[in-house]
């Protein structure tokens, strides 16, 4: 039986086809030039190294020839590369690992499965534990985390050897690995390798994830391969950082001290990685079931305004988004990807969401030009059956959408899809019926997940700017790999809670039931005719002839039934502040306990709105003339800014003009406004003419 016998050397095994006796000229080459002096008869050298032996002996016999026969003088030594094996020859005192081939260093586990540790690997567990592993070791391949030992793996690490015998190969490997190291960290901060150069904000400043996540992410990365520029962290930290702050690939290459080149392949690869492995399993229809949708990801307010007695459908909010892209120079192109609405060049996708927030899916993105609207890119993905919806929508469900859908109504119908949108302002009219106004405040109590979930989406700063057309192919993969982090990273937008939401949903159904007394009362006795007086109160007859209810923020909330009014409440009490600090309020002496005050329109400077208010102990109702002013569920903005300042804002101790809000126009040039320096310039030349 044939017996493996170390080479003198390279210290290696070979076979008896793979080695030979060390004669006496080999013997003389070894202590020559290698320094190897513990030869005995029985020692062998494998046929490499004889052949490393053999043409040492060569190229000296070539050079002492050259020099006998042309008295050449041998220029200075220079350093030359090693052979890649020399002798162990320098003993340190650095901890290292076994040497085995047939087991794993880290947990003694005999192969066959095992893999070499690169020299990166090996280069990277001296750095983080000063810990040296020998070339050619081998582990288990769960013991490596994108190319390095993880934290388990280090400290599993057993029967330390307490010092090592390295080579000169290996002294000089390790010299090289360690320059290049700090010439990276010299030129670049961003180390996403080291774990103790960034905290976690940075983590999340710099790509939107901490820490935590950003492992988690890294661990669901498998098609990524390691170069000497970068590692696997490192090229997802790149297409990240690209996507949040939207910088190009010349100041990335710059941050990471890398090369414009460089970068453009690490996004490339990092994009095709996450499309492959992280996306399928965050986005779209295939990624979550129907039921999942309904018990884990449906606000229990909008299951109980759009569901029927005895059904449980699943609800889902759509919308198109915008994402901006260059002028072509394809005409054809040009034209089809220009916007009638934004008046610029842009491509739509598609956005459909459940009422919490949780992105199921992107559709497209799709072209821009009349013939892709919102009801056709819909009408065209149930048709062509996209990420198999039509098996994964059921009859009864329901489809939450703005009026950009309406030419997608019949066709959902048809599939047994009930469709809840805003009603229309039909032709010649000026303001929705107060049964429109109500179903309409019910659709947008829902609806506006959606609108909050595309802003979250332009957080990541790249897919908000205008992108270079170059950059068309990859947008639809930048997408999803944004809506696939915010779904599995980011908190739901709104889940409600039960028992509130139950209350809120039963309010609003009842409410929309009913009629606005007040619009009647008002029609009927002419309120809003020019014939009728009223008269303007000044701030002490405002705080004294009006015994209007004092209300908190928290009970105006309950009569708005949401916070986006209140939030605009401020913004028009700012506006309509005359000189003297007077909230303008008008009152008749013929209507007991109801005001009526006039708001100017935040969109139209030559449009006002007339408005009434009746109340008593508390708020009882109001009437708008707005397009949405007859409305009982909740209120429109400007009634919701009269009764704020009336009941809540003119009782604070310090009353705040601006009520928050700047007014920036002493900041700016105004063209309109004319001075006159007729007298300043009539007294410079008096002056003048005095000295």
């Amino acid at each position: 039986m044939d017996r493996n016998i170390y080479c003198i050397l390279c210290r290696q095994r070979h076979k008896s086809q793979g080695r030979r006796k060390v004669n006496e000229i080999t013997n003389k080459t070894l202590q020559k030039y290698f320094c190897v002096y513990d030869i005995s008869e029985s020692s062998v050298i494998c046929n490499k190294c004889s052949h490393i032996c053999y043409k040492k002996r060569s190229e000296t016999t070539k050079t002492d020839k050259q020099c006998d026969e042309d008295e050449y003088q041998p220029p200075p030594k220079v350093m030359r590369s090693l052979p890649d094996r020399s002798p162990p020859s320098v003993r340190l005192a650095i901890p290292s690992t076994s040497t085995g081939h047939s087991y794993c260093f880290v947990c003694k586990r005999p192969g066959p499965k095992l893999q070499v540790a690169s020299t990166y690997t090996r280069f990277r567990a001296y750095i983080q534990g000063e810990i040296f592993i020998p070339p050619g070791s081998r582990c288990c391949p769960v013991h490596l985390a994108n190319d390095q030992l993880s934290i388990e793996a280090m400290e599993k690490i057993k029967t330390l050897r307490k010092s090592s015998c390295l080579n000169r190969s290996s002294v000089l490997e390790l010299l090289q690995q360690a320059r290049e190291e700090v010439l990276r960290k010299e030129g670049s901060r961003l180390d996403f390798d080291d774990p103790s150069s960034l905290t976690d904000t940075d983590y999340y400043n710099l790509t939107g994830l901490s820490r935590e996540q950003f492992d988690d992410l890294m661990g669901s990365v498998h098609n990524i391969r390691t170069t000497q520029s970068r590692s696997i962290r490192t090229c997802i930290a790149i297409l990240l950082m690209k996507l949040r702050s939207g910088l190009d690939n010349q100041m990335l290459a710059t941050l990471f001290n890398m090369t414009k080149y460089q970068i453009r392949r690490a996004v490339h690869s990092a994009r095709r990685a996450l499309v492959k492995d992280f996306v399928p399993q965050n986005l779209g229809f295939a990624h979550i079931t129907r039921n999942d949708i309904i018990n884990n990801h449906t606000r229990p307010l909008a299951q109980q305004m759009f569901s029927t007695i005895g059904s449980t459908p699943a609800i889902l909010v759509l919308d198109g988004t915008y994402i901006y892209i260059q002028k072509s120079g394809n005409y054809t192109f040009s034209r089809r990807s220009y916007s009638m609405h934004k008046h610029r060049p842009l491509l739509k996708p598609m956005i459909i969401v459940s009422t919490t927030g949780f992105i199921v899916s992107v559709l497209g993105p799709y072209l821009a030009d009349p013939k892709n609207n919102d009801a056709s890119i819909l009408n065209h993905s149930v048709k062509s059956n996209t990420e198999e919806i039509k098996s994964w929508i059921r009859e009864d469900d329901v489809f939450v959408v703005d009026r950009g859908f309406r030419d997608s109504e019949d066709m959902l119908t048809d599939l047994g899809i009930k469709v809840e949108m805003p009603a229309f302002l039909q032709k010649g009219k000026k303001q929705l019926t107060t049964e429109e106004a109500n179903c309409s405040r019910l659709v947008t109590k829902v609806r506006w997940v959606v609108e909050s979930v595309n802003g979250r989406i332009k957080t990541w700063k790249y897919l908000g700017k205008t992108l270079p057309n170059t950059q068309i192919p990859y947008i639809g993969d930048y997408l999803r790999i944004v809506c696939s982090i915010c779904n599995k990273y980011r908190p739901p937008i709104n889940t409600g809670v039960f028992e509130e939401d139950l209350i809120i949903a039963s309010k609003m159904t009842a409410l929309a039931k009913q009629s606005n007394e007040l619009q009647s009362f008002v029609q009927e006795n002419g309120l809003d005719k020019r014939s009728m007086k009223w008269q303007k109160l000044d701030a002490e007859e405002t705080n004294t002839c009006i015994a209007f209810p004092k209300l908190t923020e928290d009970e105006i909330r309950e009569l708005t039934i949401g916070v986006y009014q209140l939030r605009t409440a401020k913004s028009y009490s700012s506006e309509h502040f005359t000189d003297d600090g007077l909230f303008e309020v008008l009152v008749s002496n013929e209507i007991p306990n109801i005001i009526s005050a006039r708001i100017q329109s935040r969109h139209i400077s030559s449009r006002k709105y007339t408005l009434w208010v009746k109340y008593d102990t508390t708020i009882l109702s109001w009437y708008c003339t707005c397009k949405n002013g007859a409305r009982v569920v909740g209120m429109c903005g400007h009634i919701a800014c009269v009764i704020w300042y009336l009941s809540y804002a003119r009782h604070q101790e310090e009353q705040v003009r601006d009520f928050g809000v700047r007014d920036w126009t002493e900041s700016v040039e105004d063209a309109a406004r004319i001075v006159d320096f007729s007298d300043s310039e009539d007294e410079v030349s008096v002056e003048d003419e005095e000295e």
